[in-house]
């Protein structure tokens, strides 16, 4: 049989937020139950029963972690039905596993799918990240400005004073001198606990989430996905890599990577069109969390598409029997 050449990304988009909806629905039995394990293990089998429902011929290249330290959705894991287009898949069956065992917001399920070799195959190492909205000059910020330089840029692109700016930052020790510098310029801080892919996507909603600008250091697995995001919803996003030691460096290089130096773009970890879908599993500022009914669960999606820069908000309501 000849491989499909078209992506069909219309039609699987609905499929993909089924996915996302199961892995929370799983997931939302252990909200506040402080088992970050098990809401991690609810999410990953669920999804992983929904991907084998897709008629695809999919492989896990941003996963939970290699063959041997995941036993499901590792990286390389091939899932769908075996018919179908040829894609990547990236995901995390539940961003945010400390925030659902403590039942605090912004836990999701995050998914994205685009044709096979277009997502950049991040090692489970650290990367520095820098990420703004929409509709702002090509490269307004960089790497190569100073935290407090990046603040001043985005403010004169913006039209607005440097305390006019807010911006997102994962409260880490490693963080400290950053957040310093960006207070001195006046600017605000909302510092999160974990999460950072919503962190990310916050900045392409700013007049929603009140956040302009994110920065710091994360998993570079979830940087891909938070890059899958903005490609669909429009900004910029660029990520370094960093390594603590030679066996991250041999991740980087096992996952075909040999500039350990190279600051991606948006367009260079995804690049092709694709497809987004991220549940809510606890209360957040991008999609509410999962609701509990007597006789129903509730849940929210947010799903996007590149291709058509088409962003949809469903609510899908189930019958508990």
């Amino acid at each position: 049989m000849d491989t499909p050449t078209d992506f069909n990304d219309r039609m699987l988009s609905l499929g993909l937020a089924r996915v996302s909806e199961a892995a929370a629905h799983a997931s939302a039995r252990l909200i506040g139950r402080g088992d970050e394990k098990a809401a991690d293990q609810a999410a990953v089998n669920a999804m992983r029963d929904q991907l084998n429902k897709l008629d695809i011929r999919g492989t896990v290249v941003i996963g939970e972690g290699e063959r041997d330290e995941a036993p499901m959705l590792f990286i390389g894991e091939e899932v769908g039905t075996g018919e179908g287009p040829v894609v990547d898949i990236a995901l995390d069956p539940l961003e945010g596993t400390t925030l659902t065992a403590k039942d605090m917001p912004n836990a999701l399920t995050v998914i994205s799918m685009a044709p096979r070799g277009t997502l950049l195959h991040a090692p489970d190492v650290y990367m520095d990240k820098l990420a703004v909205g929409p509709g702002l000059p090509e490269n307004v910020v960089s790497f190569d400005m100073s935290p407090s330089e990046r603040v001043f840029a985005l403010a004169r692109a913006q039209g607005v004073k440097p305390t006019d700016i807010t911006c997102c930052i994962l409260e880490r020790p490693r963080h400290e001198d950053l957040i310093r510098e960006v207070r001195s310029t006046g600017a605000s801080i909302r510092l999160i606990t974990d999460g950072d892919v919503a962190g990310v996507i916050h900045v392409a909603e700013s007049e929603i989430t009140g956040i302009d600008m994110y920065m710091g250091s994360g998993g570079a697995p979830e940087g891909v996905l938070a890059a899958s995001a903005l490609k669909c919803m429009g900004g910029q996003i660029w990520g370094r890599l960093t390594f603590r030691n030679d066996e991250e460096r041999g991740r980087a290089y096992k996952a075909g990577i040999t500039d350990l130096d190279r600051i991606y773009s948006r367009d260079e970890m995804v690049t092709a069109d694709v497809i987004f879908a991220a549940t809510g599993v606890t209360n957040g500022s991008i999609v509410k969390g999962v609701r509990r009914e007597p006789h129903f669960i509730e849940t929210e999606t947010i799903l996007m598409r590149s291709k058509t820069g088409s962003i949809r908000r469903m609510i899908y309501r189930n019958p508990i029997r």
